[in-house]
Formats: C-alpha cells, sequence, structure tokens
C-alpha cells in the first residue's frame, strides 16, 4: 500500500514544458544532475529553476558559482529579463563565487571539502533557501588526482545536500562516452537530466532528455528546446492521439465562389487545409484572401513564411487588393519569417509552437511547407508534422498549408505526402493554351462535407481573386482569352439575337396597327350601314304611319265609316 509518505514530492521548475516532462518537477530534497556539453545550456536551466523557485513559489536558492562571477551571472540573467541583483537585494537568492585554481591546490591524503560546506551552509542560512545549484562540478575536483578520494568527497557532498533537505541541481561537463567527465551519474541517481546541442548538416539544435528519475515516471524520449530571450521554453509535444474534439462551425475563404464549393459554407473551422501547386499558381494569393477574411471577422492570424519577408508578402498583396499591413498594424496579423536553415527541423517546430502559445491564433498559415524538405527527410517531416497538426488541432486553431509541387507528374501528390494529413485539399494548376499560360482550381478533397468536383478558372485580379466556371467544349477547354472571345462571341450573338427578334417585334406591331385600321375603318362602314338601314326603317314606317292617317281621315271626311260610298259604288 502506499502511504503519503511513500509519495515522491516534486519542486517545479518553472521553466515552459519541462515540468510536463517531468511529471511535476525535479525531486524535492534531492539531487539532480544535468549534463551537457558547452554552449548546451546547463547553466541556464540550473539558474531558471532557483529564480523561478524565488519568484514563483516562495522557495529561496542559493547559486553557487566556480566560473561565473555575480556581475558577470546579472549580466546574462539580464538579457532575459531577470533582475538578479534585485532577487540578492530583497534576500531571495544568494550568489557565491568560488574561485578555484587548480595550481594552488596541494593535494595530501587529508584534502576534503569542509571549507565548502562551510560556505553553502552560510549561504543556505542567509536567505532560508530551498534550492541550491552548483555549477559546475567538474571544477571543485579539477585539483584531484586520486580518484578514490574525489569519489569519496563527490559521496559527502551530496549526503550533506540530502540531509539538510535541499532540493538541489548539480551541472556536469559531459565526458567522452559517459554523462559526466567523473561519471557522475553513478552517484546522482535520483534525476539525471541530459542536453545536447547537435550539429546536422551545419544546422544547429538543442536537446533535452530524461536519462532517469528514480521513484517517478517520466518521459524518456528526446524534446527540442530553445535558449532566446526569454530564457529556456521546452515543448514536450508528442503525437496526442485522436481524442480531440472538432467544430461544427465554418469559416469563410474569403473567396465566395469558393465557399460555394466548399458546400456553400467554407472551411471547417479548427481543420487542416493545404493548397497545393507548382510556382505561380497563387498559392500565397489565396492564402492571403483566407487571412483578409479571418482579420474581417476579428481573429487573430499568425503567418509563418519560409520563402518570402513579411513587406514582400505584404508589398505583393497590395497588387490584388489585399491590405495585410493594416491588419499587421492593428494586431490581427503577426509574421514570422526566417529560412528553413536557420534551424533544424525540431526547432522549426518548437519555435513555431512557442509562437502559437504566444500569439493564441485563430488561424495560422505556413507557406511553404515543402521548404522543410531542404534541412530534413520527407518521413522527418511528416512526423513533425503529425505533431504540429495534432497540438493545432486540440487547440481548435484553422491551419493553411502551401505544399509546391513540381511538373505535370505531380499533380495529385505533394512533398512529403502530406495529403493524407489534410482535412481539405485543393490543388491550382497552371494551363497553356492559345499561347498563354492561366491557371484553375480542383477541390480533390474536403472531408465531411459535399464540395464541388467542377474544375473553376482561378483569376488573380486587382481587386482580389474570382473563380469563373471552365467551359469545355468539344474541341477541349476553353479558357482564358480564348474564353473571353468565345464570350463576347456568344454575347454578339445574343445581341444578334435580340436585334432579330426586337424586328419582328416591330413587324408585328406595324401589322398589328395595321390590321386595327383596318378593323377600324370596317367597323365605321358597319355603323354608318346600321346607320342608314335604322334611318330607311324609320322613313318607311313614317311613311307607313303618315298614309293611315291620310287614310282615316278621308274616310272621316266622307262622313262614315265607308259602308255608304260602297253601297253607291
Amino acid at each position: 500500500m502506499v502511504t503519503a509518505r511513500n509519495v515522491l514530492i516534486k519542486s517545479p521548475t518553472g521553466i515552459q514544458g519541462l515540468d510536463e516532462i517531468l511529471n511535476g518537477g525535479l525531486p524535492q530534497g534531492r539531487i539532480t544532475l544535468v549534463a551537457g556539453g558547452p554552449g548546451s545550456g546547463k547553466s541556464l536551466l540550473a539558474s531558471e529553476f532557483v529564480v523561478n523557485g524565488a519568484v514563483e513559489y516562495g522557495e529561496p536558492g542559493v547559486i553557487t558559482t566556480f566560473e561565473e562571477t555575480q556581475e558577470e551571472l546579472e549580466k546574462n540573467l539580464a538579457s532575459l529579463g531577470i533582475d538578479l541583483k534585485e532577487l540578492i537585494d530583497q534576500k531571495k537568492i544568494f550568489v557565491d563565487h568560488v574561485y578555484i585554481e587548480r595550481s594552488e591546490i596541494e593535494e595530501t591524503g587529508e584534502y576534503d571539502l569542509e571549507g565548502l560546506f562551510i560556505r553553502l551552509a552560510a549561504a543556505v542560512a542567509t536567505v532560508g533557501a530551498k534550492r541550491v545549484v552548483l555549477d559546475t562540478i567538474e571544477t571543485i575536483f579539477s585539483g584531484f588526482n586520486n580518484e578514490n578520494i574525489m569519489r569519496s568527497e563527490i559521496r559527502r557532498l551530496f549526503r550533506w545536500l540530502k540531509s539538510r533537505n535541499l532540493t538541489a541541481v548539480v551541472t556536469g561537463e559531459r565526458g567522452d562516452g559517459t554523462l559526466t567527465r567523473y561519471g557522475l551519474e553513478e552517484y546522482v541517481s535520483d534525476c539525471v537530466i541530459l542536453l545536447d546541442n547537435r550539429i546536422t548538416d551545419k544546422i544547429s539544435s538543442r536537446t533535452l532528455r530524461v536519462v532517469k528519475y528514480r521513484g517517478s515516471s517520466h518521459s524518456t524520449d528526446e524534446f527540442p528546446f530553445l535558449i532566446d530571450n526569454e530564457g529556456l521554453w521546452v515543448q514536450p509535444i508528442t503525437s496526442s492521439g485522436l481524442n480531440y474534439s472538432v467544430s461544427n462551425q465554418f469559416v469563410s475563404s474569403g473567396v465566395p465562389e469558393l465557399d460555394r464549393m466548399l458546400d456553400g459554407k467554407g472551411f471547417f473551422r479548427g481543420s487542416t487545409n493545404l493548397i497545393s501547386g507548382s510556382a505561380g499558381t497563387g498559392k500565397t494569393s489565396l492564402v492571403a484572401s483566407v487571412i483578409d477574411a479571418a482579420c474581417r471577422r476579428g481573429e487573430r492570424c499568425l503567418f509563418f513564411a519560409f520563402e518570402e519577408a513579411s513587406s514582400q508578402i505584404i508589398r505583393n498583396m497590395r497588387s490584388i487588393g489585399i491590405d495585410l499591413e493594416t491588419w499587421q498594424d492593428q494586431g490581427l496579423l503577426k509574421f514570422h519569417a526566417t529560412r528553413p536553415s536557420f534551424y533544424g527541423i525540431e526547432m522549426h517546430l518548437l519555435t513555431m509552437l512557442k509562437e502559437i502559445e504566444m500569439v493564441q491564433p485563430d488561424l495560422i498559415v505556413v507557406d511553404p511547407l515543402t521548404n522543410m524538405i531542404s534541412i530534413a527527410s520527407n518521413t522527418e517531416v511528416k512526423s513533425m508534422l503529425v505533431r504540429l497538426i495534432d497540438y493545432l488541432k486540440m487547440k481548435g486553431i484553422t491551419s493553411i498549408f502551401t505544399s509546391l509541387v513540381h511538373g505535370h507528374s505531380q499533380e495529385h501528390t505533394t512533398e512529403g505526402e502530406v495529403s493524407s494529413l489534410m482535412d481539405t485539399w485543393i490543388a491550382l494548376r497552371n494551363l497553356e493554351s492559345n499561347g498563354e499560360r492561366n491557371r484553375r482550381l480542383d477541390i480533390l478533397k474536403s472531408r465531411g462535407m459535399a464540395h464541388s468536383t467542377r474544375v473553376a478558372e482561378f483569376l488573380i485580379t486587382s481587386q482580389g481573386i474570382q473563380l469563373v466556371d471552365i467551359v469545355v467544349e468539344p474541341q477541349g477547354i476553353v479558357i482564358g482569352s480564348e474564353r473571353i472571345a468565345q464570350q463576347s462571341r456568344e454575347r454578339e450573338a445574343r445581341l444578334r439575337q435580340k436585334l432579330e427578334v426586337e424586328q419582328k417585334q416591330r413587324e408585328l406591331e406595324r401589322k398589328r396597327l395595321l390590321v386595327n385600321s383596318q378593323i377600324a375603318a370596317l367597323q365605321a362602314e358597319l355603323e354608318e350601314a346600321e346607320l342608314m338601314l335604322q334611318a330607311k326603317f324609320a322613313q318607311d314606317s313614317e311613311f307607313q304611319n303618315l298614309h293611315v292617317e291620310n287614310t282615316q281621315s278621308i274616310i272621316r271626311a266622307q262622313g262614315g265609316d265607308g259602308s255608304s260610298q260602297k253601297q253607291e259604288e
């Protein structure tokens, strides 16, 4: 049964990423050896351990240095923004420079480190130290010729430190085939950290590995780390697995026609997207459009440029109506431009991750990814990219990568074979026809959406990017100036057809007017005939009525109804 007394207590280093590798920090009350060659960062790691302990964790510390003076140490740490003198004045840190000259040492059988113990005890008591650094320990034993005496004194020194429950970091120079010059790893068995500063193909890279950690689990992998103006920075990133969450939200590409091709919505937020193409196809221009759209939404963007300076990218994008400088001035866009050969592949990964941690972007761009091939193999680039993508997906950051392809034989492949890692793959291609070169765009894949399978002509204009449907005729694809000429011919044909229709409409209208006038004339004749007929009918009726009246008048004048007249007759 494990009790609380049996659980190893740890002291956090406060160094970015290191505590994660160590699962909490260095063993409290024990000795940690930091071994490495010159310039590997041993002294910096040890100093940051003490400084962070005093500033962040309320644990005062002692730095015993055998090589650097207090003034030199203050200047070195000042370059990292650490005011060591202030911490000394506040009695949070005590610095003791012990000068040892080998020629002045007279070795005897009774020689020991009592003098050092006295100085350490006084320094610890002065600030109430919980943390101690000895940098570097080889200097102490530089005057020893007797290996037995040296090893005995080493054991005594470490027992002395442990007996006072001091969390100690001891730095040691790398030996020939051993971790330290004197084989100290045999005696400092609680925790051993190995730092390496290697040169591969004239490119320097720093790595860190926990060789052993008694009583605690820890990562045994080798991790790259940075030393910059903020100190030592480690990113313990490995493949995080496939347990990250995904978003159903979409973000616009900044090109309405492309959004419509992407299921009418754009890219998934947090997705990984690839834009591939040969030189001059417009990869960076399309990337700039995506960035411009993101900044207009108020999102932060981080642009990793491995081919052009930021000023050159800004200037070039102005020619297509995209002003990236405005977003840069507003703090929404940050460029990180460097040559691939400046770092090794792992250092590039670490640098990118640190920038991402600092900026906290919503969108990152890597342009172009394939420049990494010049400093590493396809396998190494793909391994680096897997870790980067897993990290971005965990953070929910949308990413755009560009990839350079060469020739027509590789239109559906990418250097490093990274396309399988991407959620969306957009291919840009050059087409030569009718003595001119034009561009086309294909969406080769887009996971999770019913994307368009049509091919579009990719236009880069002074007003930005436009996509136009490609015309396919029996003779082949019609694109560029031929498409414009054909569109002109089609417009002319439509105009001629319109004019013909209008002419026919005018003729029909004229005929309609003529017919209407004839109808009106006939209607008038009909009405006149009807009037004449009515007049005749009225005249005949009047004549008949008059005849009846005359007859009746005659009858009345004759004095009867006409019967006597008939008798006389």
